[in-house]
């Protein structure tokens, strides 16, 4: 960290002085979903990773104690500009970081902008992050809905899935995930069937599978999340959707938590994309321990995002100067990040780019004990898996 400082340092001599006094503390604050469906996946882990990230980093920028500070969307964005407005005016907060739910992340990164703090989305996952709603005081670590879509269908029309049909969260989100799904399946010779919506927390899921089931498609993809892509999953066990070998689950954004869930029984053989699995590496599974000794689960990848996010975020305080966002983002974008072992870095309009992988969950004989998951098949190299750079949607 010293050397990247030094090696940065001319870059920054200009950045202004702290936004907040010197001695002051430097907070953080983690806006998530503490009590509602995302709880798992964000929510009380989420700010675990952020103080791991903390004391890992030596709980001190600069002379300035660290502090991680907390509150709950319930997923509204009114209610969620509301703390942002007041954490940014009246409590000395920095930075934000996790926001799960589109709107949610969106309303505060206006706000952000606004106020010139930093804000780091690990869990929306739009990719309009970085091309019409990017800023320059955001990053966007989330794997967004390009690259959760288009990776996972181009890797498995490269295997020989050329029919799709899809089961599609009536909302935005699940219309990105089909929209950039299909353009990749189109340009590889592949063919949609079908679609077929629901909408969010539905009550039943058996007319969508029967329709999914009767097109004869191969690969059954599920532009869903959450709990309704958890219901819909056990709905398809019941109809044998995916247990024949006639037909594949492929999941988009789906979560560690989720397959727990779920058991592997019924989760077998449904495919997921995803940047982050608790064992594939050292490096991952030396954080992975630590969680689940505090938190009794495995980590999502949202929740390992903040961890990376929020230490590459204080290195970027102390190599500024300064923890006034538009310095502190240009030097996040400028170092390397260390993505559990894996090189990652920072595009200018706010992408954090990196690696994914296809994987496919484990039937209960191939699992070697609890949270042993998924089973890795593909490489998605992140040049494949983000979109290229938007000049004249991201102008600045």
């Amino acid at each position: 960290m010293k050397l990247r400082a030094l090696a940065l340092a001319a870059v920054f001599a200009a950045s202004p002085a702290f936004a907040q006094s010197a001695d002051a503390p430097l907070r953080i604050g983690v806006l998530t979903d503490e009590s509602g469906p995302y709880a798992d996946s964000a929510g009380p882990g989420s700010i675990l990773a952020a103080k791991l990230a903390v004391a890992d980093f030596g709980g001190a920028v600069q002379g300035r104690k660290v502090e991680i500070v907390d509150a709950d969307t319930q997923n509204k964005p009114d209610v969620a500009a509301a703390v942002a407005r007041r954490w940014f005016d009246t409590e000395g907060v920095a930075a934000v970081i996790d926001l799960p739910v589109t709107p949610v992340a969106f309303a505060v990164q206006e706000i952000a902008k606004q106020k010139d703090r930093t804000v780091m989305v690990t869990a929306s996952a739009a990719s309009e992050f970085t091309s019409k709603a990017c800023s320059p005081v955001s990053t966007h670590w989330a794997d967004d809905t390009h690259a959760l879509a288009a990776g996972t269908a181009s890797a498995l029309s490269e295997g020989g899935g050329k029919s799709w049909f899809f089961l599609t969260v009536d909302i935005a989100f699940g219309a990105a995930l089909q929209r950039e799904a299909t353009a990749v399946i189109e340009v590889a010779g592949g063919k949609v069937l079908g679609s077929v919506k629901h909408p969010v927390n539905a009550a039943d899921f058996s007319s969508q599978l029967i329709q999914a089931q009767a097109s004869g498609a191969e690969i059954v993809g599920l532009a869903s999340v959450g709990g309704d892509l958890v219901h819909i999953v056990k709905t398809a066990k019941e109809f044998g959707v995916g247990q024949d070998g006639k037909q594949k689950l492929a999941g988009f954004l789906v979560y560690i938590d989720d397959v727990n869930a779920l058991g592997l029984d019924v989760a077998k053989g449904l495919y997921v994309t995803s940047g982050f699995y608790w064992d594939q590496n050292d490096q991952a599974r030396a954080f992975a321990k630590r969680f689940f000794a505090e938190r009794k689960m495995m980590p999502s990848k949202n929740q390992a995002e903040i961890y990376v996010a929020v230490k590459h975020y204080l290195e970027a305080v102390a190599t500024a100067g300064t923890d006034e966002a538009a310095a502190v983002n240009k030097a996040m974008k400028a170092a390397p990040v260390d993505y559990f072992g894996h090189p990652a870095s920072i595009r200018s309009d706010g992408r954090v780019l990196y690696d994914l992988t296809l994987y496919r969950v484990k039937s209960p004989e191939q699992s070697k004990a609890p949270w042993d998951d998924y089973e890795p098949l593909k490489t998605i190299p992140a040049s494949e898996a983000f979109l290229a750079a938007n000049e004249a949607a991201c102008k600045f």
